[in-house]
């Protein structure tokens, strides 16, 4: 199965380079489709003038995203040397707390 995401630029060009394997999403409606060995297709936005697909290899649910940040090398989302308050932070102006709460996180790994 395919599924479609928008993806910004910066996150976009840090999966195409091997850099970030590991995707951070709510674990809502949409995402608890995907399975192990789907095929998830990132637009880039806001341009939407590339796509890349990459294969989930893992996929794993956290209460918070804190819990996640903890347990996965933050390397693997890019974010080496960055503080746990940076990353936080960070979900934060994507996410809201209220939707962490509501859905949970999801971590999907990811293979370009």
């Amino acid at each position: 199965m395919i599924h479609q995401m928008g993806l910004y630029g910066e996150y976009f060009d840090s999966i195409k380079d091997g850099k970030k394997k590991v995707e951070v999403r709510l674990n809502d409606e949409k995402r608890r489709k995907i399975k192990i060995g789907d095929t998830i297709e990132f637009i880039k936005v806001p341009e939407q003038d590339e796509t890349m697909k990459v294969q989930v290899t893992d996929i794993k649910i956290y209460d918070t995203f804190q819990s996640m940040y903890e347990d996965i090398p933050l390397q693997d989302f890019d974010c080496e040397g960055w503080s746990m308050k940076e990353m936080i932070d960070g979900t934060y102006e994507i996410y809201s707390p209220e939707q962490e709460k509501e859905w949970a996180t999801l971590a999907i790994k990811i293979k370009y």
